[in-house]
Formats: C-alpha cells, structure tokens, sequence
C-alpha cells in the first residue's frame, strides 16, 4: 500500500488531499497542529475510509515535526505532501510588519525543509521517493506583474528556491523535490472569489503528481501540467 504524510491535513487543500488519497487506497498520515480540534479531518477517521493516522505537528517546531516521525517508527513514506501555509498580510513598501513576514517565512520557508529532514529516512525507505511542496503563482518572479503581498511572495519565492537546491543535493539518493502551484483556490487563504474549488485543484495536482519522478525534480510546474516560470 501506497503511503502519503500530508501536512495541514486538517482544512484546506491538505484535507482534499487526505480525502483523495484514502479514497485511492493509499495509507494517509495527516499532520495538524491541534488534532484534537481538526473536526473534518477527525471525520475521515471515523468513516474508517482507508487507513489514516492523524500525527501532531506544527511545522515551525522542530520538536513536534521529530516526535511525529518517531511516532511512525521505521514506516516507509512515499510522498511527502508540503501543503501547511500561511498569507500574512498584505504588506507594500511603508507598510511591512516585519514580525508577520518572519512568521511567514517560518512557515511557508522552513516549514517545508524542517519537514523533509525529519522525515528523510522514512521517505528514503519509500518506492516514490517524492516530495511535492505546495508554493504559488506569487512565489514567481517571472510573472509578478502587480506587486504587493511582500512576505507572501518572498516565502514562496524563497521555498521554491530550498527546494530546487534539495533536489540536487537529494539526488545520489533518488529523492525527487518538485513545487507545485495549485492556482486560485476557493478556501480560507484563496477566499470565495477564485475560480476552482479544492476537489479540481487536488484532482489536476494528484494527476500530476503521479506522472512525477527524477526527471522532474528541481522544477516548478502549474496544476496543470504546465512548467512555472521562476
């Protein structure tokens, strides 16, 4: 059986991806900061729809990320999904609360390698070897046209290029590190404006995600299919 760690697996695409995922038979490890208070992802539990084991974690806090991987013991990992992300605010040049951007950052930009160091050996255990980190068309500096959102766009700026350097130094071991821009999604971050709702985001990006492998790796692709300008 396939397996898949999922972090912010409790709201969001990270929970779509859980849904998804069990519902294609794979053994989903979803990871929240506050299990007890993650109702929806609770939800899946119950049903008993596949296998599912909710892990504690806040992916600022190195210590819960190394306590969850030692809860799974020497369980191999396939993918790692990096779905756990924040906004911030809105800051433009005047306007930057340099405390939200450090926030940002320690989220969206060393939230995903703090994960990926933690987990390396149970993915390196794995068959799929693969680690997809959710950044955004915002993160891109070739196609910022309209400026704004400052610490937003710097962190994921910033992971894709964390993620294209791990992906070379990851490569004598068959690891395999892509970002994925899921476009505008209609949840909590994206807001009741954006066009595609959490099930076609998934849907394109898992679609996607099963044709990658070491030939991908270090690039930046669009939800569907299509490469991401840097």
């Amino acid at each position: 059986m396939p397996s898949v760690l999922i972090t912010s697996a409790n709201r969001g695409l990270g929970l779509e991806f859980a849904r998804q995922y069990l519902a294609e038979g794979w053994h989903v490890y979803g990871a929240c900061r506050m299990p007890d208070r993650a109702e929806k992802l609770q939800r899946l539990v119950e049903t008993g729809a596949g296998q599912i084991e909710v892990l504690q974690m806040d992916v600022t806090n190195r210590s819960t990320i190394d306590r969850a991987a030692a809860a799974i013991g020497t369980a191999a990992i396939d993918v790692i999904i990096n779905s756990a992300g924040i906004m911030g605010n809105s800051a433009t040049v005047g306007n930057v609360d340099y405390d939200s951007w450090i926030a940002t950052l320690n989220v969206n930009t060393l939230g995903p390698l703090r994960v990926l160091e933690s987990f390396l050996e149970h993915l390196a255990r794995g068959t799929r070897k693969l680690v997809v980190t959710i950044t955004s068309g915002m993160g891109s500096i070739g196609d910022n046209t309209s400026g704004g959102y400052i610490p937003y766009r710097s962190s994921k700026a910033a992971v894709n290029m964390v993620m294209r350097t791990v992906a070379l130094d990851l490569k004598p071991r068959g690891i395999s590190c892509v970002v994925v821009n899921p476009g505008w999604v209609r949840t909590d971050m994206g807001g009741s404006s954006a066009p595609l709702t959490p099930e076609q985001s998934v849907t394109s990006l898992r679609r996607l995600i099963q044709t990658f492998g070491p030939a991908h790796s270090g690039k930046f692709f669009n939800y569907d299919g299509k490469e991401y300008p840097w």
